[in-house]
């Protein structure tokens, strides 16, 4: 039998290893095999570990467990089951008992061993589930774990500013003001995001992040983690042989992929 492996994301040095500890006593076959300090940290070493659980602090430098798991969710390599998530919290309003489904769980802070022995327990059901089917999740598993991650999201966006009209965004000496109805999609390029038009672009100093709880999410939609997409500027959903969906828009060359986090979207009514 594999031996089960994990992969422990937390900023306090003294907390991740006082999980560690706990984790060898309550599941020693578990082989912890990386411990970092941030959420970029904890994308780029599982994808390069591709460990069977991720322990995930909710708070953490960079971008937060939530949506390090969601854009691990994307990145991840078809094929691959993705790592079953457990989110460690000192912040009740993180705690996911809405959700009765196993695929994420949490615990919360200060870690009571017999909360971490219960999760363990889950975990464990979880993963010989997955011998069971050959090592690869259910599909309902991953609608699951997509579906809790995609209302994570949600909760923690921080929305209830006043939706934008009107983008002010900067060239040379100039401030165009865009508005909002005229964008097609906006997408993340660096420090920037591109605010892209049916006849220009445009480039504005902000973040997604900082953008997308001033949008209408009924009007404005996300596709992937990089790219957001104005609803009624959609022509069509294709879906290929692997089930990736890409969009075309209406008056306008560019294709934009849908990853899987939000392909559940794209169904027909």
């Amino acid at each position: 039998m594999t031996t089960p492996t994990a992969l422990i994301a937390e900023d306090e040095p003294l907390l991740a290893e006082g999980l560690k500890a706990d984790l060898q006593v309550l599941w020693p076959e578990l082989q912890v095999v990386a411990v970092v300090g941030d959420g970029p940290a904890a994308v780029t070493q599982a994808l390069a570990w591709s460990p069977d659980v991720l322990f995930l602090d909710v708070r953490m430098p960079g971008i937060t467990g939530i949506e390090a798991a969601a854009e691990l969710a994307e990145e991840w390599p078809d094929g691959r089951p993705l790592p079953l998530v457990v989110f460690v919290t000192a912040y009740d309003e993180y705690a996911l008992r809405a959700f009765d489904l196993a695929a994420v769980d949490y615990v919360l802070k200060p870690v009571r061993p017999d909360r971490l022995g219960q999760a363990c327990e889950r975990l464990r059901a979880a993963l010989a589930a997955r011998r069971e089917a050959s090592g690869l999740h259910p599909p309902a598993e991953l609608d699951a774990t997509l579906a809790q991650l995609r209302r994570l999201l949600e909760r923690n966006s921080g929305a209830g500013a006043a939706p934008l009209t009107v983008i002010q965004a900067s060239a040379g000496n100039a401030i165009h003001m865009v508005p909002v109805g005229d964008v097609l999609y906006f997408e993340a390029a660096d420090k920037y995001v591109r605010v892209i038009t049916a006849d220009r672009e445009h480039l504005i100093r902000t973040s997604l992040r900082e953008l997308l709880p001033r949008l209408d999410d009924q009007r404005f939609w996300q596709v992937h983690r990089s790219t957001v997409v104005r609803a009624d500027a959609i022509a069509a959903a294709h879906r290929d042989e692997a089930g990736k969906v890409t969009l075309t828009l209406r008056g306008h060359p560019d294709r934009l992929a849908v990853s899987r986090l939000y392909s559940q979207r794209f169904k027909a009514m």
